[in-house]
């Protein structure tokens, strides 16, 4: 009976989880379909109106293929997109004369074009363009010829179109959609640390098993914000109106990925304190607080950050926790709870490469707080 009122609950729990992180994505996003929307508009218009091309589909096409790149990517996507094009259209015309047209010969066409593609660049935008492009020089080309002139025009229209909206029209504000994310993400990550750290000084195994489901149900938190700082560093590297924050996309940047890779190294720790604490082990109190220091330093580091400041605050309090933990290990403790204190010396290296602090440094720093010093 028990169990069948659990189920309920955690659906419930999920059900609302998704529909938060929706909402979170929307907010992050809806800059997207808004630059979307005029780069269609206009890559239409100059394809049509000013170079007076009667077939302009494909611009606004590509400039929407161009807006909707992975964040961060979209320089790099233009290009690919462009060069796709007329890889195909080379491809697709040298087999046209060679092979002639038809159902094989289609097939035969987008497979080499395909090839040539992935081999010059790999999957992506390049890959896609090629082979699409291929398919239309192979299928239309007897019945429309002069196609590739076109093409190759609006891919070019709809790059370009694409590249002006998000970086000159409508270019997003890089430090407050890197603070909206990075409230969310840090914030989350700070509150199940904490979380983590009142389960364990309770001995609440439920309490910890719950940490670890949201831990989980929240690994794209992360990701969301190392996607974001690389949308907003080029943003800033090409957008004169943004140049200003350079210094603070860089420090987001250069910690966002050791953050992620610290957020994932807790989701281990939670789990080794579920089993700390099902066992029934002994947690010295210094153990608790330990992992409290690190969610104060999660906290500490993202308002460093944001005032364009050294995270020295930040590096103070991870080193504190590992001398904390560092006491705990020498009182009495259990097998799981010692494999925890390793964990944390692991996360607090994450969390000051995070800071800046080269990998060399960060592990003497860890060594000799964890000795006592």
């Amino acid at each position: 009976m028990r169990i069948g009122a659990m189920v309920p609950g955690r659906l419930g729990n999920r059900f609302r989880a998704a529909g938060h992180s929706g909402y979170r994505r929307l907010r992050t996003y809806l800059i997207v379909a808004v630059q979307a929307g005029l780069a269609a508009a206009l890559s239409w218009v100059v394809a049509r109106e000013v170079l007076g091309n009667p077939d302009s589909t494909f611009a606004p096409a590509a400039a929407v293929g161009v807006i909707a790149a992975a964040l961060g990517n979209r320089a790099r996507r233009t290009v690919e997109l462009v060069v796709g094009v007329l890889l195909g259209i080379a491809v697709g015309d040298v087999l046209v004369l060679l092979l002639g047209t038809g159902a094989w010969q289609t097939g035969v066409i987008v497979f080499l074009a395909i090839t040539v593609a992935a081999t010059v660049r790999g999957p992506g935008a390049l890959t896609t363009q090629a082979g699409g492009t291929a398919v239309l020089i192979a299928t239309l080309t007897p019945n429309a010829p002069g196609l590739e002139l076109p093409r190759t025009i609006n891919a070019l229209v709809g790059g370009a179109v694409g590249l002006f909206v998000v970086l000159v029209v409508a270019p997003l504000n890089p430090l407050r959609t890197v603070r909206r994310v990075a409230d969310q993400a840090l914030d989350l990550f700070a509150r199940e640390m904490t979380a983590s750290a009142e389960a364990l000084a309770r001995a609440d195994v439920g309490a910890a098993e719950r940490v670890l489901d949201r831990m989980r149900a929240s690994e794209s938190e992360l990701h969301r914000l190392t996607e974001v700082v690389g949308a907003a560093e080029e943003v800033v590297r090409f957008s004169p109106v943004r140049w200003r924050r350079r210094r603070t996309l860089t420090a987001y940047r250069r910690g966002a990925e050791h953050m992620d890779r610290a957020f994932r190294n807790s989701r281990s720790l939670v789990r080794r304190i579920g089993t700390a604490l099902r066992d029934e082990e002994p947690v010295p109190p210094d153990l608790p607080a330990a992992i409290e220091h690190y969610g104060e330093a999660v906290r500490m580091l993202h308002r460093e950050f944001l005032g364009g400041r050294e995270p020295v605050g930040a590096r103070e309090r991870v080193l504190r926790a590992v001398r904390e933990a560092g006491e705990a290990c020498r009182q009495e403790i259990g097998f799981s709870g010692t494999i925890v204190v390793s964990q944390l010396r692991t996360i607090a290296n994450d969390l000051l490469r995070a800071t800046g602090v080269p990998a060399d440094e960060a592990r003497r720093l860890v060594r000799r707080a964890a000795a006592g010093h």
